[in-house]
C-alpha cells in the first residue's frame, strides 16, 4: 500500500481496478465458538458479550469504513488522504485480527486441554517449564503500559517460541518473523468490569480458559 501511495495520481488511478477488487472483501464479525457465559468464572459472560458484540464489532465496522474511504481516495488519486488513512487501517484492522485470534485461543474450563506434543516440547526447550513460561508471560502481560496485548509467538528466524508484546492494536505481523500462537488482550475493556484495575488477577485467571489445542495447531502450522 505504501508503495502505491508514493506514486503519482495518474499511476494511482491506473491501479484502482486491482485495489478495488482487494477492497471489495470486507471484514465480518466472527461468531464465538462458545456461549458468552461459557468462560465463567474466569471471564464473565457480561464482559464477553460487551467485548465481542460491542468492541470487536466496532473494530470491524471502522475497518470496513476505512476500506471504503481508501477506495474513494484511490479513485480520486488523493495521496495525502491515503497516507492519513493508514493509521486507522492499522488500528482497526489490527483490532479485528487480534480479537479473532483471541476468541479462538480460549475455551470453556476443562475443554482446552494442556500443552502436549510439539507445543509442550517447545515450551520446555525455550522456557524451562510450563510454570516458568506462565510466570514470564504473566509478567510481560501485566507490564504492558496502557493498552495492548501479550503474545506467545513462533519466531521463523530462530525456530523458537518467544514472548512479545504489542501496544494498542498493533498486530503481531508488525514483525514479519513472528507468527501468533497465543494472545491475551490486556486492554481494560477485557477485564475491568470483573477485575477492576487488578490486571494480574485477570491474567492469572486466563490460564484456566486457554485452548492449548489451538495453540499447538498454530505452532505446527507455523513450522511448515
Amino acid at each position: 500500500m505504501f508503495a502505491r501511495v508514493q506514486r503519482s495520481a495518474g499511476a494511482l488511478r491506473n491501479t484502482r481496478a486491482v485495489v478495488g477488487r482487494s477492497m471489495a472483501v470486507k471484514a465480518t464479525l466472527p461468531p464465538l465458538p462458545y456461549a458468552y457465559a461459557a468462560l465463567e468464572p474466569a471471564i464473565s459472560g457480561e464482559i464477553m458479550e460487551i467485548h465481542h458484540a460491542k468492541h470487536h464489532a466496532t473494530y470491524v465496522n471502522n475497518f470496513n469504513a476505512t476500506l471504503t474511504a481508501i477506495e474513494a481516495a484511490q479513485e480520486a488519486g488523493d495521496v495525502p488522504q491515503l497516507i492519513t488513512l493508514q493509521s486507522a487501517l492499522k488500528f482497526n484492522g489490527g483490532g479485528h485480527v487480534n480479537h479473532s485470534l483471541f476468541w479462538e485461543n480460549l475455551a470453556p474450563v476443562g475443554e482446552g486441554g494442556s500443552p502436549s506434543g510439539a507445543l509442550a516440547a517447545a515450551i520446555d526447550a525455550d522456557f524451562g517449564s510450563l510454570d516458568a513460561f506462565k510466570t514470564a508471560f504473566g509478567a510481560a502481560a501485566v507490564g504492558v503500559q496502557g493498552s495492548g496485548w501479550a503474545w506467545l509467538v513462533y519466531n521463523k528466524s530462530t525456530g523458537r517460541t518467544e514472548i512479545t508484546t504489542r501496544a494498542n492494536q498493533d498486530p503481531v505481523s508488525t514483525n514479519a518473523a513472528h507468527v501468533p500462537l497465543l494472545g491475551v488482550d490486556v486492554w481494560e475493556h477485557a477485564y475491568y468490569l470483573q477485575y477492576k484495575n487488578v490486571r494480574p488477577d485477570y491474567v492469572k485467571a486466563v490460564w484456566d480458559v486457554v485452548n492449548w489445542k489451538v495453540v499447538e495447531e498454530r505452532l505446527i502450522a507455523a513450522k511448515k
